[in-house]
Order: C-alpha cells, then sequence, then structure tokens
C-alpha cells in the first residue's frame, strides 16, 4: 500500500497534473481534497487536451476511483458540464464519487464574489470570482449548504430561503448589486441534483475502508503552497489549505497514513493575480519565459506573472509540506533561455536571509541572491534519463536539491505524460 500526494510549491499552475495524471496509473483511488474550480489541470494524452477544473485527473484511468472530497467546494454546474464534456470524449465518469460534506457553491456566492472585488477596488485580491470564498465564508459562518443537504429536497429548500434572506440584503444594501429569487434558484438547483445524486457518497468511510484493505491512493493537489490560507502570501491567497494539511482536512485520513508527498515546481516561478513575487522578471526575461513556457491560466486563461526559480520559497514549501520529492517541470523551457538565474537567499537590510516572511511589508525589502547557470540549449523533450541530460541541466537540478534539502524523484521535459524522467 501506498498513500501519495502531490502538491504545488509554488503560486500554483505548477503542472502538477502531469504527475498525478501519471502516479493516478499506480493507484487504486485518486482524490481531490481542496479548493474548487478557481484551479485547473492540463493534461495532454495521446495528443488530446483535457482542462480539469474539479474533477480529480485519475479519470482519464479507466477503472480508478475518483473522489472530490469533503475540502472541496462545488459549484453544480461546472461539473455536471465537466462531466458531460468528459463523456463527450469517451471518458467515463462512473467511478466518480463526492463527499456528502463536501460544500455547494451558489449563486449569492459568485455574485458576492464580484461584488466584494469591486468594492474593493484598487486593493482588490485577483480572485477568480466564481464563489469560491464566499463559500468558505459560508462554511466556517455555519450557514453553508452540503451535498447531504443539496440532495434533500425539502432541507435544501429550507436552507436557500433562510441564506437569501440575509444575503439579498447584503447584495442589494451594501453593494448595491441585484437580489436573487429563491424559488428560482431553488428550482434551478434542483435539477443539478437530480443529475447528481448518484455520485454523492460517505467517502470518508470509502477511503478508510480502502486504506485498510491496502489500496494504493493518491491525494493531488490543487493550487499550491503560497496560495494556502494560513502559510501562503496572505491576503493574496486562496480561500482553502492546499498544503499538506489539506489532505487529513479535507478527506478525512490521518497523517500518519501518508508516506510519500511530492512537491510539484517549474524550473523557473510564475503566479496569476496580485501580490508579492521577489524574482519577477517583469520585463523581456519575463516575457520569454511567458511564451516559451505558454504561460497563460488553465481555469482564466489570464497572462502569468513569470521570473526566476526562488529556492527560499521551495525550502519553506518542503518544510510545511514535509516533502519527500521533487517533480520539477519546465527544464526544456528554462534551458532555452541564454543564462539562467537561481535565486539561492534575499539580502534584507544589508544581511542576507533564507527564510520567507509571514509579511508582506517584510517581502518587499527583500532582494534575491542570485547564482546563475550556463544554460544547455538542446532538445531534451526525448531524453527519458537523467544520465542523459546535458551536464549543465544536471548542475541545475543538483543545486536545487542542494539548497532545498529534497531529492529530484521527477523531472518534466515536456507536455506529454510519457515526457518525463524518474529519478
Amino acid at each position: 500500500m501506498a498513500v501519495r500526494v502531490v502538491i504545488g510549491t509554488q503560486w500554483g499552475d505548477e503542472g502538477k497534473g502531469k504527475y498525478i495524471d501519471m502516479l493516478a496509473n499506480d493507484s487504486d483511488l485518486v482524490v481531490r481534497f481542496s479548493g474548487g474550480n478557481n484551479a485547473g489541470h492540463t493534461i495532454v494524452v495521446d495528443g488530446v487536451k483535457y482542462a480539469l477544473h474539479l474533477m480529480p485527473s485519475g479519470i482519464l484511468h479507466k477503472g480508478k476511483t475518483c473522489i472530490i472530497g469533503n475540502g472541496v467546494v462545488i459549484d453544480p454546474a461546472v461539473l455536471i458540464k465537466e462531466i458531460n464534456g468528459l463523456n463527450e470524449k469517451g471518458v467515463s465518469t462512473e467511478h466518480l464519487l463526492i463527499s456528502d460534506r463536501a460544500h455547494v457553491i451558489m449563486p449569492y456566492h459568485r455574485e458576492l464574489d464580484e461584488l466584494q472585488e469591486k468594492f474593493r477596488g484598487s486593493g482588490s485580491i485577483g480572485t477568480t470570482k466564481r464563489g469560491i470564498g464566499p463559500c468558505y465564508a459560508d462554511k466556517i459562518d455555519r450557514c453553508g449548504i452540503r451535498m447531504c443537504d443539496f440532495i434533500d429536497e425539502d432541507l435544501f429548500k429550507q436552507k436557500v430561503k433562510a441564506n437569501l434572506d440575509i444575503k439579498n440584503l447584503m447584495i442589494e444594501n451594501v453593494y448595491g448589486g441585484k437580489g436573487f429569487n429563491a424559488d428560482e434558484v431553488i428550482a434551478e438547483y434542483l435539477e443539478y441534483a437530480k443529475f447528481l445524486k448518484k455520485y454523492v457518497k460517505d467517502t470518508n468511510s470509502i477511503l478508510f475502508d480502502a486504506i485498510h484493505e491496502g489500496k494504493n491512493i493518491l491525494f493531488e493537489g490543487a493550487q499550491a503552497t503560497f496560495l494556502d490560507l494560513d502559510f501562503g502570501t496572505y491576503p493574496y491567497v486562496t480561500s482553502s489549505n492546499p498544503t499538506a494539511g489539506g489532505v487529513c482536512t479535507g478527506s478525512g485520513i490521518g497523517p500518519k497514513l501518508i508516506d510519500e508527498v511530492y512537491g510539484v515546481l517549474k524550473a523557473y516561478t510564475s503566479r496569476v493575480g496580485a501580490g508579492p513575487f521577489p524574482t519577477e522578471q517583469d520585463n523581456e526575461v519575463g516575457n520569454t519565459i511567458r511564451e516559451l513556457g505558454w504561460e497563460y491560466g488553465t481555469t482564466t486563461g489570464r497572462p502569468r506573472r513569470c521570473g526566476w526559480l526562488d529556492t527560499v520559497m521551495i525550502r519553506y514549501a518542503a518544510r510545511v509540506n514535509g516533502l519527500t520529492g521533487l517533480a520539477i517541470n519546465h527544464v526544456d523551457t528554462i534551458g532555452k533561455l541564454d543564462k539562467i538565474k537561481l535565486c539561492v537567499a534575499y539580502k534584507k537590510d544589508g544581511e542576507q536571509v533564507t527564510h520567507f516572511p509571514a509579511s508582506l511589508q517584510e517581502l518587499e525589502k527583500c532582494e534575491p541572491v542570485y547564482e546563475e547557470f550556463d544554460s544547455w540549449k538542446e532538445d531534451i523533450s526525448g531524453v527519458r534519463s537523467f544520465e542523459e541530460l546535458p551536464e549543465n541541466a544536471k548542475k541545475y537540478l543538483k543545486r536545487i536539491e542542494e539548497l532545498v534539502g529534497v531529492k529530484v524523484k521527477l523531472i518534466g521535459v515536456g507536455k506529454e505524460r510519457e515526457q518525463t524522467i524518474v529519478v
């Protein structure tokens, strides 16, 4: 038995889906444990591109049980569209299970998300406006609607009417928006409930039984460490815990049951939306990385900010998540540049520091300390072993290992599933 976790170590978009898809091949169950449809995994299999937002990536493998855990917030319309889209491409979703404890994103969540972001003006956080934050806020405020409530028609009606009594006051009187008609919302969502009801199960019990039966389980992270509500660059974060700790609270298993935690990163750094980014290259270098790596959001299509790899960040992510291995993507991409820089520390107030500060004001004072590497400028897309890599690529990867203190176990040299080196 192996219980493995795949986590993002930067600000998301590291290419986790590729490794999740690869590791899913040896797994019996694949579990999504946090976030919502504000995240996305792009996977290319046999030349066919799949953009997944709520669906666990293991769905592309036949016979794998795929679970959407209690830590996920679900927009029913988005999930149904995704199910139908996969079915149209010949991908079966009969092994999908949805936790009865997962919370449901309602239309008033999306409206509040957009109105609140607009209200913030220049201080906007850069949310995807998909209702994720307000849905998690209702979960904390104990007025959320769970999947078990959603498929209980009478209870669902009661909860929607009670919530809209308050939400409409906020939408109309605080933000100047247009409120919702409860009957219209109920009618729309009851149709979604009929479609999804067959998938809703007590997934916590199913996971517990699977572990004790010795099955292989893979937990797939969405987003990443520096978007974590507690450990990320707050407030420019998501509303959940996409770190390894979120596996336990987002699925219902104990920490002792986890065997391996893979941290995924790019050979450079990127992020979408507002917030600090010490190694950002808002110049020709950043533009070149963006175009070479096709750095545009899976969910939003927004161009990503790009810069050099920051090992201060990755060291921090290694500690927070208890990483047992690194999975590095875009080694082929970074090798196309003339010279490569690697951030090994920060300089603040004349002193060198190697920790990532909680305060964004402190972070703004930090200047990256770089080491420079010669590029390799070779086509490595067909390389399948570490030994075959160009010497300059090996030096770069080994230096990352030294600085982070975690071994590189997987290396991405292209978009396709098979373009991966297992070290």
